[in-house]
């Protein structure tokens, strides 16, 4: 955690945040900005996921997706089908003033994916979204094909993109390493107490 504090204050000054696509879950009425990352994240049948697109600092500012997001308006016309989960996605590609220089973002969008019981978000999201796009990291780059390049690029200021490392990504990776890591613990307590 002092390394994640370390990288968050060596970030310039100038700088506004960074541009990326935020995972968020549904809890009732609210969003939750997700623990996990959509490629371990296993969703129940009837779960809600979101995607916004946003330049932001850190989960703590993170922009939540905007509008409808309950499972009924969503997923209300698709049969369940046996043996499969149905998953409802909320995909905000954001607003202009977030959008990479050029580019215009698409309409935000609900779809209601049909996959395996066992699926990941990820693959929910890669039923009703494709083309994706991951960098090397597995960091999510693109949705639909948007944006068409960068992938959590600082944004300074005047809302242009430095093209240095993301520490949002650094900080989301810490977080998920922290919670891995209370869970492994947590399990050798208890397999040994």
């Amino acid at each position: 955690m002092a390394a994640l504090t370390l990288l968050a204050t060596a970030a310039p000054a100038e700088a506004a945040g960074y541009r990326y696509w935020s995972f968020w879950e549904r809890d009732g009425s609210r969003w939750t900005y997700a623990t996990q990352g959509p490629a371990t994240a296993r969703p129940d049948d009837g779960a809600v996921e979101g995607y916004r697109f946003a330049v932001s600092e850190d989960s703590g500012d993170a922009s939540q997706p905007r509008g409808t997001a309950d499972f009924g308006t969503i997923c209300g016309d698709t049969a369940a089908v046996r043996g499969k989960k149905r998953v409802g996605l909320v995909i905000d590609f954001g607003t202009t003033a977030d959008a990479p220089s050029a580019q215009q973002p698409p309409v935000r969008r609900t779809a209601c994916a049909v996959v395996a019981r066992d699926a990941t978000a990820a693959e929910a999201l890669a039923a009703v979204a494709k083309p994706l796009r991951y960098d090397t990291n597995a960091l999510l780059c693109a949705i639909g094909g948007y944006p068409e390049k960068g992938c959590g690029e600082k944004v300074a200021a005047g809302g242009t993109s430095d093209g240095g490392p993301s520490v949002g990504l650094l900080a989301g990776v810490g977080v998920v390493v922290v919670v891995a890591a209370g869970a492994f613990w947590q399990g050798r307590r208890r397999k040994n107490g």
